[in-house]
């Protein structure tokens, strides 16, 4: 995926990076350091899982091949975070040495840490107090999403706060219902009340805002916001046949790509809904890309 690739349509985004290494220590939120801790309206939500159809159905009015066709698919019960990860949160990570703790990275994601020599979030001061966006720094805003960390970092975060990344299919659900939504509060088009999209105010918004964009379960912020990260790898679906723009999606069906959900702050409300599928490698930091949680 390239420039185009990362504003129209998938979303993606790029800043200008921070420096410095050094971080004060901060404890880990509620609910063992995970995405789910906190106050508010934070904490997990529990979707009972059962028989689900994945992906679209005919009749939208656009819809990318990798989205064709809903097919049948089973989901255990689960418990996942109500909210994406905070900067507060994966401060946490952070300040207790997650960068340097060999046994919180797979093998591949410790290649990527030794090999960059990262620290922190690619755009995080070295004070852990501010992080770069555009051409200023700013407050890192706590109960902002964490956003601009790999796949590996969220990997990490994970075996820190002993949690997992949700799986594409559980993502799904969280966010339609059996019920099968197009959007995580219903049928109706995005409006600023629901989610945080269209470039609005050129950055992210508080985790614990825009409770009617709540999906069945109350998960917030499942469009809009931060992309999410799940844990599986892009793939096509049964009876996958390729579009036309056959570049979109076939070529990166390799393995090598993992699947993120649920559009950015800068994404345009009338391309996202509930079956979107993003697509970047596990080392991309560039894209607005952060993460939910779920229990073990």
């Amino acid at each position: 995926g390239g420039w185009a690739s990362q504003v129209v349509p998938r979303g993606g985004g790029l800043i200008y990076p921070g420096t410095g290494l050094g971080w004060p220590a901060r404890g880990r939120g509620g609910g063992g350091g995970g995405g789910g801790g906190g106050g508010g309206a934070r904490g997990d939500v529990e979707v009972p899982g059962g028989s689900f159809l994945l992906g679209a159905e005919p009749g939208e009015a656009l819809v990318f091949d990798n989205e064709k066709w809903a097919h049948e698919v089973e989901v255990a019960p689960f418990r996942m975070a109500r909210t994406p990860v905070t900067n507060g949160e994966f401060a946490g990570f952070v300040s207790e040495g997650g960068y340097r703790r060999r046994e919180f990275w797979s093998a591949a994601g410790w290649t990527w840490r030794e090999k960059t020599k990262a620290e922190r979030p690619v755009y995080w001061t070295a004070d852990g107090s501010g992080r770069r966006h555009y051409d200023q720094t700013v407050p890192l805003g706590e109960d902002l999403p964490i956003i601009h960390v790999n796949w590996y970092e969220a990997e990490a975060y994970c075996r820190w706060a002993q949690r997992r990344l949700p799986t594409e299919a559980e993502w799904e659900l969280a966010a339609s219902g059996l019920e099968r939504r197009k959007y995580p509060w219903g049928e109706e088009p995005p409006a600023p009340e629901r989610a945080w999209l269209d470039f609005r105010e050129a950055g992210c918004s508080s985790v614990d805002t825009l409770p009617a964009g709540e999906s069945p379960y109350g998960c917030r912020h499942m469009i809009g916001n931060t992309w999410e990260w799940t844990s599986t790898a892009f793939a096509p679906y049964p009876g996958f046949v390729v579009d036309p723009y056959k570049e979109y999606s076939e070529p990166w069906m390799d393995g090598e790509h993992m699947v993120l959900r649920g559009g950015c702050w800068a994404t345009r409300s009338r391309l996202i809904r509930n079956t979107w599928r993003n697509f970047y490698k596990r080392d991309r930091r560039d894209v607005f890309g952060g993460f939910r949680t779920c229990a073990l």
